[in-house]
C-alpha cells in the first residue's frame, strides 16, 4: 500500500487544502486521530491531527500526552497554554482555504473554535474521504485485527465450558470480558451480548439476570480490541436439546452465512453477500426473520462505514474488513446468529475468526 495514512487521506480528499481531526473531551473522541497518528494508546483529549494536502501531518497535544505522542507519527507540537495551542493550529492551516472536518464526530463548538482561531476558512465535510481511507486496511492494521480475532476466537471455543443450568447472562458476560483481558485484549470492542432463551430473539439484547435452563439457546455476540483494532463475532450454542424449530433455524443460518461469505472478494458489490444469504433464509420456512444487514465494516470502531445490506451501493476492496452475520429471530422462542470477522482479499476473502460452527448442544 503506497504512501502514509495521511497521504492516502488527502488523495481521497479532493479539493480540500487540509483536513482537521480533533478530539474534544470524552466521549467526543475521534478514532481517526489514532488512525492518522498511529498511536497505540493515550487519551488525547483536546488534541488535533491536521493534515495538509501535501500529506504533512501535525499532531497538536498538551503536555499530558507528550510522551505518548512520541510513540506515533507526525510532527509533534506540544502546547502549554491556549495561545500556544492556537498558534500551532494557525501555523498548520496557514494558506488553507477549504478545510475538511469529520462532521460525524466533530462537535459544532470545536468546528466554530477552529474557524475563530484561523479566520478565513471554508469548512467542508470530509466524512466520505475519511471513510474511504480508513476502510482499506494496511498490513499493520490487518495484523492487529488478526490478533484481536485470535483472542476472541479462543473465548468462543471455550463457551461450551462456561454455560450451565442456572448461570445468568450477566455472570457469563463478565467471565467472557475478563477472559479476553487475560488473553491480551485491551478492552471490549463493544458491550458483550449474552442472550439466553427467548431473549436471544432480541439482536441487541443486553445481559440481565435471566438464568439459563435446559433447552435454551445461548447466543453470544462479543469482541475485543488489540492495539485499538476490533474483532466482532457471534456464536450460538444450546444447553440441552432445544426445540426442533431452533435446530432447523440454526442449519439455515449456517448455510446462509456460507453463501454470503462466498460473495466477498475485491470488486464485488457489497450487497451481493446480503442478497445471497437472504435468499437462503427467505427461501426457507423462516422467511422475513432475517431483520438486519449481513455485515458492516470493522476497524478501530466496531462499526465502520461499509454497509453489507440489500440496498448498499458500495463496492468491496481488498483490505476491507467486514462482518458476516446472518440471523433468524423467532419472538418468544429464540434467535440464531453466526458471525465472523472477514478480510476481503484480491482473490476472495480470509476468515479471521475461528470456532466450531456446527450445531452444538452442551
Amino acid at each position: 500500500m503506497k504512501g502514509t495514512r495521511a497521504e492516502r487521506l488527502m488523495a481521497n480528499a479532493e479539493g480540500m487544502d487540509a483536513v482537521v481531526v480533533m478530539n474534544d473531551g470524552e466521549p467526543f473522541l475521534d478514532s481517526t486521530f489514532w488512525y492518522l497518528s498511529e498511536q497505540p494508546g493515550g487519551c488525547f483529549e483536546s488534541s488535533f491531527a491536521i493534515v495538509r494536502n501535501d500529506g504533512t501531518l501535525n499532531v497538536i497535544v498538551s503536555p499530558l500526552e507528550e510522551e505518548s505522542a512520541k510513540d506515533g507519527v507526525g510532527n509533534i507540537c506540544v502546547y502549554h497554554n491556549r495561545e500556544e495551542r492556537d498558534n500551532f493550529i494557525k501555523d498548520a492551516l496557514k494558506g488553507c482555504r477549504k478545510v475538511g472536518f469529520n462532521v460525524h464526530s466533530s462537535t459544532y463548538a470545536m468546528v466554530e473554535f477552529v474557524k475563530r482561531t484561523v479566520g478565513d476558512i471554508e469548512p467542508v465535510d470530509a466524512t466520505k474521504a475519511i471513510e474511504a481511507t480508513v476502510s482499506v486496511k494496511d498490513q499493520k492494521e490487518i495484523e492487529a485485527t488478526k490478533k484481536a480475532c485470535r483472542i476472541s476466537s479462543q473465548v468462543a471455543k471455550e463457551l461450551p465450558d462456561y454455560i450451565s443450568d442456572g448461570a445468568s447472562e450477566i455472570e457469563i458476560a463478565a467471565r467472557m470480558d475478563n477472559r479476553m483481558r487475560e488473553l491480551g485484549g485491551s478492552g471490549n470492542a463493544f458491550d458483550t451480548i449474552a442472550a439466553f432463551g427467548p431473549y436471544s430473539a432480541q439482536p441487541h439484547h443486553m445481559p440481565c439476570d435471566y438464568r439459563l435452563k435446559k433447552g435454551d439457546t445461548a447466543l453470544f455476540d462479543f469482541g475485543t480490541k488489540y492495539a485499538r483494532y476490533c474483532s466482532d463475532m457471534t456464536r450460538t450454542i444450546f444447553l440441552g436439546k432445544p426445540a426442533d424449530v431452533l435446530e432447523r433455524a440454526y442449519e439455515v443460518v449456517r448455510e446462509a452465512q456460507l453463501a454470503g461469505i462466498a460473495e466477498y472478494r475485491d470488486g464485488a458489490n457489497a450487497n451481493a453477500a446480503d442478497l445471497a444469504a437472504r435468499k437462503i433464509i427467505d427461501g426457507s420456512e423462516f422467511k422475513g426473520t432475517f431483520i438486519h444487514a449481513f455485515g458492516h465494516g470493522i476497524g478501530m470502531d466496531v462499526h465502520q462505514a461499509i454497509s453489507v445490506s440489500p440496498r448498499s451501493e458500495q463496492i468491496l476492496h481488498a483490505g476491507n474488513i467486514v462482518s458476516a452475520e446472518p440471523g433468524i429471530y423467532i419472538p418468544g422462542v429464540g434467535g440464531i446468529r453466526i458471525e465472523d470477522t472477514i478480510l476481503v482479499t484480491e482473490k476472495g476473502c480470509e476468515i479471521l475468526t475461528d470456532f466450531d460452527h456446527s450445531f452444538t448442544i452442551v
